[in-house]
Formats: structure tokens, C-alpha cells, sequence
């Protein structure tokens, strides 16, 4: 990477009038925020299709995109919905928090009513769009597509709790299924298809501007997915009952006394040697369809993850298992060449997992807000920084910098960065605050959208180990302004991390 900087928001906290973020117009306006600002990352959080707890790290496809993203004004552009079968919707009453459930029932009666238009107009263009995306794709799209049908079919439940037959994938029961669910296969391969044209025209005009989007990988796939139920034989799961072995977490940490258990079924390592990482090598290439770069989260898993006995409460009876190492990642270069990849390489790092770092060559990161306890050297303060890497106010798991600074960090903390990072009233303490991430030799700074807008906790996105108040958070419309932009620019340009920015009136 070149001496740059970006910003962190996810497509959800989008302001618009659709209950959440879109691929509509405010996405438009933000990248053309995000040129005037002289930014050339925008890091977002993964696309997936959320389930339970909304959280875009548990998602029902490692492939298919969030149907909640799909902007009903340009379906209109389309022709696939009239005005009157959508504007008067209720999508929810704050502006600036997600009601998922009231989501969760309008905007997918909305999508069928646009299928149903589908198959009703007379478009041999649409048509042979939609035909290619499903020959093109078919090789998860099936699985995802029949998976969603029979979930709906069972009202919802996890694929654990369907009937026997279609649970274990009898061959009879698939092929029963697929003929009684036909029309509700082809509605959820069709809202794939708008999920991916519209993010594809959207990505191509964030890059007309010069930007990059920096897209995120989950290590693990949710249980209740149509990857683990499509195949099994990938993950640590018995063979009888088809659940989990063991699971995964992270041990004891910072941000939780007992762990975290993230309830995910562990990769089985073995096996996919034997296939030569092929499901990784598929995943990882088509990420980089949807991105520039990709962001590979809790990167230090595939070193050494923390593998919890199934069934327990907390994460704390866990123990450190060898993950695949340089092994997958020598597969994933050798059939995709070299890959842009920034490794979460966050939390306790042992000289094993630093090795496994430094050998891959990716950019590890660095996060401000960790730098900061007297008690002990920090190498997360700005001045021991290398080139190799991305620097940080915070991330999606930490608090805003606002809200850090005066509600969650220690108050001995609190005076070290003061100090070291000789924060003023006069400047304002968020703008101290990413100067100091501006200011390194990291190749790479970035500050989430929060900070630039010296927002409180009440804008936090996730709080580890929590359920129910996550990512909601929405930016007011308007609060990104030409004030604000030029603002982020002149500190941009002054440290060296864009051009002279000419604007095409």
C-alpha cells in the first residue's frame, strides 16, 4: 500500500430512508464525501446475510450478500416495483438505530413483491442477466438458495431441527424439496442477483473516485449456514448427530472475563488439506470480486485457535490448538497469486503467531486505543510502528474514541494519552487523537466515521460478548458535510497521505 488514509463504516449505518443502510443514492454521496476528504480506503464490515443477533460475523452463506442492503429507489429505476409498493412502508421510527425485527418483516415482503414483477415482466435483458448470475454461481448459490426455501418451510428454525431426511440430505428428500419449494428457491436466487448488481454498480463508482473498499472475512461460517449444512465434512462435527464437536471462541481477554464463545463449528484442518484448501481458495477469490482488499478477521487463528468442548457456557475450558499455518496460505497464493490481505492480528500474540505474521507478509494492525497503559511498554504507541501495516483509532469492537476517552478507559490512561499525544481543547481531543495514527510511517491510517465525528458510546457498534444492542448504530443525515470533509483533507494532506485534490465541478 501506498502512505494513505481511510475511514471505517459499514453499508448499515448509511442514513436513508429504508430502516437501514443501502446500495442507494446515500452510498453514492458518501463515497463522494469520502474523495473531497482526499481518503482512499473505505473499510466496511462483511456483506453476509445476518440471522440471529443481526451480526454480520454470524451469517446463513460465507457467499450469498445481505438482502437488506438491496435499495428499493433503484429497483423502482428498474422497474421492478412501483412507488406505491414500497415508499409508504414503515422501516422504523429512529433514524438513527436499526430495528431489525420490523426490518425482518417489511423489506423481504417488499423483495418478493419485486420477484413477483419479475416473473410478470416482459424483460429478456433482466432475464438473461438473472440466467447468467445463476449458471455463473451455481456452485454455492444452489445450496444457498434450497437452504433458505426449507428454512422459511420450517418457520425459521436451524437446519438441526428440520426433518431428518432433508437435515442429513437424503437424496429423495432433496430432490422432493427442490420441486416443492421451485418458486421460493428461484425468489431467493433472485434476490442474490440484486444484491450483487447493485453492489458491483456501487463498487465500480467508489473506484471511479480513486477509493478502495477494504472488505472483511470472517474466520468461521455460523453453524446454522448453508456451508455447514451443505457440507458437513468440512467441519469438526459427528458424524451421527451432525453437531458440533467443538466450537470456537477466544480465551479470557481485555474485553471479557470468561472469553468469548462464539458458538462456531471448528474447521476441520485435515480434511481440507487433503482437498488442498479448495473451499478457503473459493472464498478468498471471491472476496476479492466484492473488494479491493480484504481484512482476514482473528488472523491469528490460523496459527493456533482456542477450541471449546461443545456445549459449554463460557470459553473459558478451552485450549490452543495448531491451525494450517503458512500451509493455506502458500495454496491460496499458488492458485490466486499474491492476495491484498490485511491480518487482524489483535489480542495475545505469542512469537509463533508474530513469526506466522511476519512469514505471510501481510499488514498486521495497530489500534490506538490499546496503547495506553503506564504499567507497560505498548508496541500499539504510534512512535514503534512500522511501514507494514494499518494503524487505527478503533475498530468495530472497540468504544468511539469519545466515548473511550470519557466513559470506558482507565483515568490513569486517559492522562497518558493526553500526554503522549498532546490532545488540546482548542484543536479537539478526537482530532489529537487521529493525528496520531495520521502522523506514524504506517502505510495505512484509518479512523472510523465516529471519531471524525467525535461521537459518544451511544454510536458504538459492538460490544464483545453481548446480544441485542449491536450493530444498530446509524450516522445522522447531514453530518457529513463539505465543513467536515475539508477538515479531514487538510489533516490528510498534511501528513503525506493523499495528492492535491482536484475537484471536478
Amino acid at each position: 500500500m501506498n502512505r494513505s488514509a481511510g475511514v471505517i463504516m459499514h453499508i448499515a449505518s448509511l442514513p436513508g430512508k429504508f430502516g437501514i443502510g443501502t446500495f442507494g443514492q446515500e452510498a453514492y454521496n458518501y463515497a463522494d464525501f469520502l474523495y473531497k476528504s482526499g481518503l482512499k480506503y473505505w473499510q466496511i464490515l462483511p456483506l453476509g446475510q445476518t440471522g440471529y443477533g443481526d451480526s454480520p460475523y454470524q451469517s446463513f452463506s460465507a457467499f450469498a450478500g445481505n438482502p437488506y442492503f438491496i435499495d428499493f429507489d433503484l429497483l423502482a429505476k428498474d422497474n421492478l416495483l412501483n412507488e406505491d409498493e414500497y415508499i409508504n412502508e414503515n422501516y422504523g421510527d429512529n433514524d438513527n438505530y436499526i430495528n431489525y425485527g420490523l426490518l425482518f418483516k417489511v423489506k423481504y415482503e417488499v423483495l418478493r413483491k419485486a420477484y413477483n414483477n419479475f416473473t410478470r415482466i416482459d424483460s429478456s435483458i433482466l432475464r438473461e442477466e438473472f440466467e447468467k448470475f445463476r449458471v455463473e454461481n451455481r456452485w454455492w448459490l444452489e445450496d444457498y438458495a434450497l437452504y433458505m426455501a426449507v428454512k422459511n418451510h420450517f418457520n425459521l428454525v436451524s437446519w438441526q431441527e428440520w426433518d431428518e431426511d432433508i437435515k442429513k440430505r437424503e437424496k429423495e428428500a432433496l430432490e422432493r424439496y427442490k420441486n416443492l419449494l421451485k418458486d421460493n428457491i428461484e425468489y431467493w436466487e433472485f434476490v442474490q442477483y440484486l444484491f450483487f448488481k447493485q453492489w458491483n454498480d456501487l463498487k465500480k463508482y467508489v473506484n471511479s473516485k480513486g477509493i478502495k473498499i477494504i472488505g472483511d472475512i470472517p474466520i468461521y461460517v455460523a453453524e446454522d449456514s448453508s456451508d455447514v449444512w451443505g457440507n458437513p465434512e468440512g467441519y469438526l462435527i459427528d458424524t451421527d448427530t451432525l453437531k458440533p464437536i467443538s466450537v470456537a471462541g477466544c480465551p479470557p481477554d481485555a474485553f471479557s472475563a470468561t472469553g468469548q464463545l462464539w458458538g462456531n463449528p471448528i474447521y476441520d484442518w485435515e480434511y481440507m488439506d487433503k482437498q488442498n484448501y479448495s473451499w478457503w481458495i473459493k472464498r478468498v477469490r471471491e472476496s476479492l470480486k466484492l473488494y479491493d482488499v480484504v481484512r482476514i478477521d482473528h488472523f491469528r487463528g490460523f496459527e493456533s485457535y482456542w477450541k471449546i468442548p461443545y456445549g459449554e457456557e463460557t470459553a473459558i475450558n478451552g485450549e490452543w490448538v495448531k491451525g494450517p499455518g503458512m500451509r493455506l496460505f502458500d495454496a491460496i497464493k499458488d492458485a490466486l497469486g499474491e492476495v491484498n490481505v490485511i491480518a487482524e492480528d489483535l489480542g495475545f500474540l505469542t512469537n509463533e503467531v508474530k513469526e506466522f505474521l511476519e512469514e505471510s507478509g501481510f499488514p498486521g494492525m495497530k489500534v490506538l486505543q490499546f496503547a495506553f497503559d503506564e504499567r507497560e511498554e505498548s508496541n500499539y504507541l504510534p512512535h514503534t510502528y512500522t511501514n507494514n501495516c494499518v494503524a487505527y483509532t478503533g475498530t468495530h469492537d472497540n468504544d468511539t474514541f469519545r466515548g473511550w476517552y470519557d466513559v470506558t478507559a482507565p483515568r490513569d490512561d486517559v492522562k497518558y494519552c493526553k500526554e503522549y499525544l498532546a490532545l488540546s481543547d482548542d484543536e479537539g481531543y478526537n482530532w489529537g487523537f487521529i493525528r496520531g495514527v495520521w502522523s506514524s510511517v504506517a502505510d495505512l491510517a484509518i479512523a472510523s466515521m465516529q471519531d471524525f465525528l467525535d461521537l459518544g458510546n451511544e454510536a458504538r457498534i459492538n460490544m464483545p460478548s453481548t446480544l441485542g444492542d449491536n450493530w444498530k448504530w446509524r450516522i445522522s443525515e447531514g453530518s457529513y458535510d463539505e465543513k467536515l470533509s475539508d477538515k479531514i483533507y487538510r489533516y490528510t494532506k498534511m501528513y503525506g497521505r493523499c495528492e492535491e485534490l482536484i475537484v471536478n465541478s
